[in-house]
């Protein structure tokens, strides 16, 4: 009867995990072995793939385009010459647009998700806010174009643009107009348009990161919500918020159909002086200058390339830096 009761006891003991492992089949351990290292090995090849593609694209694309880098290549305007062609105004007006958009995405993605993660009630309508940002998050490119051409180059038909209401001189910096018209300052706002929801998405994921510990303890020690997210939570979530930030900035700086619904020209010879100047950016010149049948031009293409990938790192890298430095400073 004892006997009975401790194999009973023994039976029903709940069992640690390495002791399933252990009284599994040996058939069965193999497979799971077998079907883990393949799925591993898997993955290495398919990224092992995708990296030895992107090194032919980039061999080819600089095999192409190396002999056309040159300081005239820079700080000349398009033409229709190729050896006297270059990319002075687009390599600038890109610079201008992804700056205008930084300054304008970040802050306000990073405080809809502030708002969204810190402050606001579980309802039915965060849930819908939620759920229409992600969905913007897929939305093609074009469609922000439009979005754009409505709300800031037409600002809604609300103003005229033959005669738009002006503030300052067309010839100094500190000039502004109503409606923007097809300057950069429009031309950055709708690629905020574009990457707003990735920041928000991003930098909502980045928040939910930071343990909920910590907003425990500071509200115990007597702080207000708001003191919490300020120097709790915003800076233990800084590092993964300027990832996503890169991200974006990656994104907009390579886009093409939004700036082209604009009415942006593909042909320009001057460089922005205000938020209100004429400008056209690298994807748009690279395209134009691909379509043409002249190898010169496939030539000036493929360095155009390359001076985008360059102004894409150099961006990139300052964002790093401002990274490192915050969270240094959080720390």
């Amino acid at each position: 009867m004892h006997s009975l009761r401790a194999q009973a006891q023994s039976n029903t003991r709940r069992r640690s995990p390495g002791e399933i492992v252990a009284a599994a089949a040996p058939a069965s351990q193999l497979a799971r072995r077998v079907v883990d290292r393949g799925f591993l090995a898997l993955c290495i090849v398919f990224t092992g793939l995708a990296v030895v593609i992107l090194g032919i694209l980039l061999v080819t694309i600089w095999q192409d385009g190396h002999t056309r880098l040159s300081w005239q290549f820079l700080n000349s305007f398009a033409s229709r010459r190729t050896e006297e062609a270059g990319v002075r105004a687009p390599m600038w007006g890109s610079i201008w647009a992804c700056v205008i958009c930084a300054l304008a995405a970040v802050p306000i993605g990073v405080g809809t998700a502030i708002y969204l993660e810190e402050f606001s009630k579980r309802s039915r309508f965060r849930s819908f806010i939620q759920l229409n940002i992600a969905n913007l998050a897929g939305v093609p490119s074009i469609v922000y174009g439009i979005l754009g051409l409505t709300a800031f180059a037409r600002a809604f038909g609300s103003a005229s643009t033959d005669s738009p209401i002006t503030i300052g001189q067309p010839e100094s910096f500190f000039y502004l107009q109503l409606p923007f018209g097809h300057g950069v300052l429009a031309g950055g706002l709708t690629l905020m348009l574009v990457v707003l929801p990735i920041i928000i998405v991003s930098s909502q994921e980045a928040l939910r990161s930071v343990p909920r510990s910590l907003r425990t303890a500071s509200l115990a020690l007597g702080g207000t919500q708001w003191q919490t997210t300020w120097n709790i939570t915003l800076p233990a979530s800084i590092p993964m918020i300027m990832t996503g930030a890169i991200l974006a900035m990656s994104r907009a700086i390579g886009e093409a159909a939004p700036i082209l619904v604009l009415g942006v020209p593909l042909f320009i010879r001057t460089t922005p002086i205000n938020l209100m100047s004429d400008f056209t950016v690298l994807p748009l010149q690279i395209y134009n200058w691909s379509m043409r049948q002249q190898s010169g031009f496939h030539e000036l293409a493929a360095a155009a390339i390359i001076v985008l990938l360059a102004v894409l790192l150099t961006l990139n890298a300052v964002a790093v830096i401002i990274r490192h430095r915050l969270q240094r400073a959080a720390s």
